[in-house]
């Protein structure tokens, strides 16, 4: 008999490429999704027969009634609001949905065997300039999205740590891939060098890791499989640091854009963080040594044949 297993937020981003992973492994699987993202939502377009589609808001605490119904035996809770400068507007809504909603689902559903809490390395925030975020450091969230998120880490804790639930907590690092929303750096840079718009970035001396989503997947796969990621914080991440001027030139470069790049055109963030680099030594240790990752160039690669198809189509439609 199939595995039961739930992703809240299966029809997001990462979270839709977890399905898919899923599905190819033989799970019954379940996601939730909002009201009205099941029609407009193009990520499982030829899996919604093979899977099955709650329609919940995880901020009102009845929708988790349609869950019990289900009695899934694994729980991935990538559910939440992901904008990080949208937060800053919608403040309320991002946290309602990061603490309240898995607030929500850990009181109100208990009888699983395993429950992943998807958080962000965005919780570490502000940190000491040059410092590997490992997982030992005291968080610093400084976003409404990323303050919801470790209170919802907090709460996942909570029951990890004093009611002794079955509990893994993950913090992936940026994550990029086909599907991606253009609210983030990678696709809305692609988007414009693709239609040769002129570009326009800070002087992009900050740094992030970027992560492929084919590889995020993998790691999380093999964390859902392994016993030794229970009642544990892990960084999730392949290591691939880069500044944002040196990305925004390399993806000029992959799409042989026209566009004319105007770096120092924006001014940044008043909370830029601007040094974001992964301990992944924990991470390593509790993993496959054996791993086949796409390269960061792979992706890229990728990631940008299928923004070209996208916009070939949007322009037929």
């Amino acid at each position: 008999m199939k595995q039961k297993i739930l992703v809240t937020g299966g029809s997001g981003f990462i979270g839709s490429h977890m399905v898919r992973e899923l599905i190819k492994r033989n799970y019954e699987v379940a996601i939730t999704t909002k009201y009205d993202s099941v029609y407009e939502n193009i990520r499982l377009y030829n899996l919604w027969k093979k899977i099955k589609v709650i329609e919940c808001d995880l901020r009102h605490s009845n929708s988790i009634n349609k869950i019990k119904d289900f009695n899934p035996k694994i729980i991935i809770h990538f559910a939440a609001y992901n904008d990080v400068k949208g937060s800053f507007l919608n403040y309320n809504e991002a946290l309602e949905s990061n603490t309240i909603g898995t607030a929500n689902l850990l009181e109100n559903f208990k009888s699983y065997d395993q429950f992943v809490y998807i958080s962000t390395s965005e919780v570490y925030g502000y940190q000491k300039r040059g410092l590997l975020f490992h997982e030992k450091l005291l968080p610093h969230p400084i976003s409404p999205y990323s303050i919801g998120k470790y209170t919802g880490e907090l709460y996942a804790q909570m029951h990890m740590q004093h009611m002794r639930k079955p509990i893994k907590i993950l913090r992936p690092f940026n994550v990029f891939g086909e599907t991606q929303s253009n609210k983030a750096v990678i696709p809305e840079l692609i988007e414009k060098f693709i239609k040769n718009e002129t570009v326009k970035i800070t002087k992009g001396l900050q740094t992030r890791e970027f992560n492929y989503v084919g590889n995020t997947v993998n790691f999380l796969y093999q964390a859902l499989n392994r016993n030794s990621f229970f009642n544990n914080i892990v960084n999730i991440s392949d290591g691939n640091e880069i500044s944002i001027k040196a990305l925004a030139k390399k993806i000029q470069e992959l799409t042989n854009s026209k566009s004319k790049l105007i770096i120092g055109g924006l001014t940044e963030r008043p909370t830029e963080i601007h040094k974001m680099k992964a301990s992944v030594k924990k991470m390593k240790g509790l993993l496959s040594k054996n791993s086949k990752l796409i390269s960061f160039e792979e992706g890229l690669i990728r990631t940008i044949n299928w923004h070209k198809e996208k916009e070939k189509l949007s322009k037929i439609f």
